[in-house]
Parts: C-alpha cells; sequence; structure tokens
C-alpha cells in the first residue's frame, strides 16, 4: 500500500498485524520499558519493518532510536519515515543521496473523532473537503487530511528540526481519474520552508490511497 505512493528508489516494507518474533535491541528496549504492551508490540514491528528495508538496501540491520521530536535516527546515509496504527505497520527507507527527505502516515479509514477537523484545518482546507465529500462520499476526506499532514510533518522535521503546526500547510487533493480510490497531494508552506540545494522550498509534493479499510498518505522532497 505503502509503496505505491513511493518513487522506485525508495524501499518500503509493511505488514498487516504485528509480527510476533519481532526483537528489539536493548538501547530500543530502554525507550518503551514504562510502556504499554500495545505500545511496545507496535514499537517492535514497525522497526522490524524499517530493519528488512535497510537490508534490501545493503545496509546492516542496527538500532533505531527516537531522536530530537521523537523522530528515528537513521543510519548514516539514509532517510526515511515509518507509520503505525491499528492493524498495520510500515516503513520507508531511501538512501539520502536519492531524496532530501519523506514521510508517510497511515491511518484506519473512519471520521476524525468530533472536533479534530476544526483545529487541524484551515478554512480553505475544510471547504475544499465538502466538495470532495460530495464527489467522493465514500471516503474519509477529514482522516485523509490529518494523514496528509502527519506525512508532511514527517518529511519537514528531519530538514529544518522545527515543528510545523497543522494550520502552517495548506493541503490539496487530488484524484485520479477512475474508480479507484488514489491520487496526489500538494502542501503548500505557509511558513518559511527549508532549504535544498540553495532552493528555498515552499511546497511539498505526494500522494495517498485507501484500500483494505486503511488509508495512507506519502511525501516526498527531491533535491533541487
Amino acid at each position: 500500500m505503502i509503496e505505491e505512493l513511493l518513487p522506485d528508489s525508495v524501499v518500503a516494507v509493511e505488514t498487516y498485524g504485528d509480527d510476533g518474533s519481532a526483537t528489539l535491541y536493548p538501547e530500543e528496549a530502554a525507550v518503551v520499558a514504562r510502556a504499554a504492551d500495545k505500545r511496545r508490540r507496535e514499537f517492535a514491528a514497525v522497526r522490524a519493518c524499517a530493519r528488512r528495508a535497510m537490508e534490501k538496501l545493503g545496509v546492516p540491520a542496527q538500532p533505531l532510536v527516537p531522536g530530537a521530536g521523537g523522530a528515528p535516527r537513521w543510519p548514516a546515509g539514509l532517510t526515511g519515515s515509518m507509520t503505525h496504527c491499528d492493524g498495520y505497520r510500515a516503513a520507508a527507507l531511501v538512501r539520502a543521496a536519492d531524496l532530501a527527505a519523506l514521510g508517510i502516515d497511515a491511518e484506519p479509514h473512519e471520521p476524525l473523532p468530533d472536533g479534530v477537523l476544526a483545529v487541524t484545518s484551515l478554512p480553505a482546507e475544510a471547504d475544499r473537503l465538502r466538495r470532495l465529500a460530495e464527489e467522493r462520499p465514500g471516503i474519509h476526506w477529514d482522516r485523509l487530511l490529518f494523514s496528509a499532514k502527519e506525512s508532511v510533518y514527517k518529511a519537514w522535521f528531519p530538514l529544518t528540526g522545527k515543528w510545523l503546526d497543522f494550520t502552517e500547510a495548506d493541503i490539496e487533493f487530488f484524484v485520479d481519474p477512475g474508480e479507484g480510490c488514489g491520487g496526489g497531494l500538494s502542501a503548500e508552506l505557509l511558513v518559511p520552508g527549508p532549504t535544498v540545494g540553495g532552493r528555498r522550498l515552499g511546497r511539498f509534493e505526494g500522494r495517498w490511497t485507501v484500500r483494505r479499510g486503511l488509508l495512507a498518505t506519502a511525501v516526498v522532497v527531491r533535491h533541487t
């Protein structure tokens, strides 16, 4: 599900449910030593996905300990993103020479809890979501917007080291022709964007899909 949203240079590994055999390095186990069992299982399963992706890129498996802002510290020469929700875990990795950054997010294909859309969306986004809901009522656009903002943030933070508020990116969705549930997305940054290759970026681009009771978004930042 995630791999189809990303360029060929990206390696993605996903699993539906938890891998009971997933283990943690001691420094990873210390991070979740006091966490609930569900959290520990998610933490281990998504890192198992990331280590399989490392191996596909020819990089030895190694610990992934959260750094600043909770983002994982990737091995030298790699960048990537991880996501998990009920019943799904995924990791996407790429060589840093091929992409500047990427962000992925998966969510259950369900409406957001009451009140969440009001604090995570801009008025223009809410208007666009209403029009999309009229055209494609089978998609929970509010949850898709939330997911896209998560993917934007995951791509943003490694490049800036700064927080990005939900209201600091204006996201627009595009629907692919046909009967499928997927398309593109564009995120206009409403604050000064990161500088990549000497050029300040004002927009991120990505893709989205809905299937199997889940939705997923991915954002990539290419070298300029």
